[in-house]
């Protein structure tokens, strides 16, 4: 596994022990109806979220499911099968991973064109520690979680649904929250292991939509990125990002000090995890010792009401400010300056056969809340003008909302869009 636990707030841990006995997760019920010959899985819950002491299989491949009898937080929803999973992964530098996730598939049958699609739905920020895992809060075990509603809408369009917890919430890891390529390759293999959980039915051939907002939007478009190259059997056809950090310090500008500030630590942490040869755990101070402990244990509103009005330069010993942290490197030379721009999307993108870093043969559509306090909407416009300026398809549509009731304006838009994409209609709006 590569993400690491924490003992302490001061250090990083290695990773839960021995490799967990997962045999016997695909067994038949032994009482199931003849009307209902669908298999289910049957691992313990606690075995989704065990870390394996190694991961060998395959990226997408299922490690362990159980079939989920409920999704409290999915109201309104048509009758469903839902199953949790625990797949196999790869992290931000290409090492094998684990990351759980749920997959959910309408009763009905599919009344459209070829298989039933299928959207790769990744969450907006959750919290770090793994007690906020966006599959532990859909089936019941309620935090802070807020997105429901989007997932009933597509259950309602009919569609099956791959939502990916994302990386770092197996038990006692932390979620590298704002890492690029672990947040996309969670999504994308999260879409291969749909596939494979037994009685599903989502097909490995189906067409595929990513959709996500805030953090989530910013998975999405990682997805999207990295597709080309780490999943390119997946026949993706759009993509539909709101309200995403594109800019890790554009937003980092904005969050510093202000009533969101513990959007900021959480990225700091984040990236400490991802990257732990930078310096971090030396330079706090007793505040921000404390923080740390503290962002570990909270999800989204208790980090927010927790950390409302920080500034990062309470945090460390040497009261150091974004720009002076951003100097600090680790032993090879690369500085939190250099990590942050990496994550920067829009970069060294292109279509198919251009060459580019990342490759996208897929139309995106890119949304925001005019009033947008957390962030700033002048990098998000940036990133979809790099996308127009490759050649990629890039569509923009605002709202008069903040960034919490911009999720919730555009849920029908972004399914309508999504709908539109797996019928092949032409893209309505104004393209780049």
């Amino acid at each position: 596994m590569s993400h690491r636990t924490r003992k302490s707030s001061l250090r990083r841990a290695a990773l839960l022990g021995a490799a967990a006995v997962l045999g016997g997760a695909f067994a038949l019920p032994s009482t199931a109806a003849a009307a209902d010959p669908v298999p289910q899985c049957t691992a313990a819950d606690s075995a989704i979220y065990r870390p394996p002491g190694s991961v060998t299989a395959a990226p997408g491949t299922v490690l362990a499911c159980r079939a989920v009898d409920s999704l409290p937080m999915v109201v309104g929803a048509p009758a469903f099968h839902a199953w949790k999973a625990l797949y196999a992964s790869t992290d931000g530098h290409d090492n094998p991973s684990a990351v759980a996730g749920t997959v959910i598939v309408p009763d009905a049958p599919w009344r459209g064109a070829g298989e039933r699609p299928v959207v790769a739905f990744t969450p907006g920020t959750l919290g770090i520690g793994s007690q906020c895992a966006f599959s532990k809060q859909l089936s019941g075990a309620y935090q802070d979680a807020y997105e429901g509603p989007n997932i009933t809408a597509l259950l309602r369009a009919g569609f099956a649904v791959a939502a990916t917890d994302g990386a770092g919430y197996l038990d006692g890891e932390v979620h590298p929250y704002v890492s690029g390529p672990d947040a996309g390759h969670a999504v994308l293999d999260m879409v291969r292991a749909a596939a494979r959980v037994p009685g599903s039915g989502v097909s490995p051939r189906a067409q595929v939509g990513i959709w996500g907002y805030s953090e989530g939007g910013a998975g999405g478009l990682w997805a999207a990125q990295l597709a080309g190259s780490y999943a390119p059997e997946l026949n993706i056809v759009g993509v539909a990002s709101g309200g995403a950090p594109t800019d890790l310090k554009a937003a980092a500008r904005n969050l510093d000090g202000s009533p969101f500030a513990g959007f900021l630590v959480d990225a700091l942490i984040g990236l400490s995890v991802t990257h732990p040869d930078l310096p971090f755990d030396g330079i706090l101070g007793d505040t921000g010792r404390t923080a740390v402990r503290d962002a570990e244990t909270l999800c989204a509103v208790g980090t927010v009401a927790r950390f409302a009005g920080t500034r990062v330069d309470r945090l460390t010993a040497d009261h150091l400010s974004l720009e002076q942290i951003y100097a600090l490197s680790g032993p090879d030379g690369t500085t939190w300056s250099d990590v942050a721009e990496e994550s920067r999307l829009g970069v060294g993108v292109g279509r198919p056969g251009s060459g580019a870093r990342y490759e996208v043969g897929f139309p995106v559509l890119e949304y925001h809340g005019l009033l947008d306090e957390v962030i700033p909407i002048g990098s998000v416009a940036a990133t979809r003008r790099a996308y127009c300026a490759a050649g990629i398809p890039a569509e923009w549509k605002t709202y008069g909302a903040d960034h919490l009731l911009g999720d919730a304006r555009a849920v029908n838009d972004a399914v309508g869009w999504l709908g539109d994409r797996f019928a092949h209609r032409t893209l309505t709006a104004p393209s780049c």
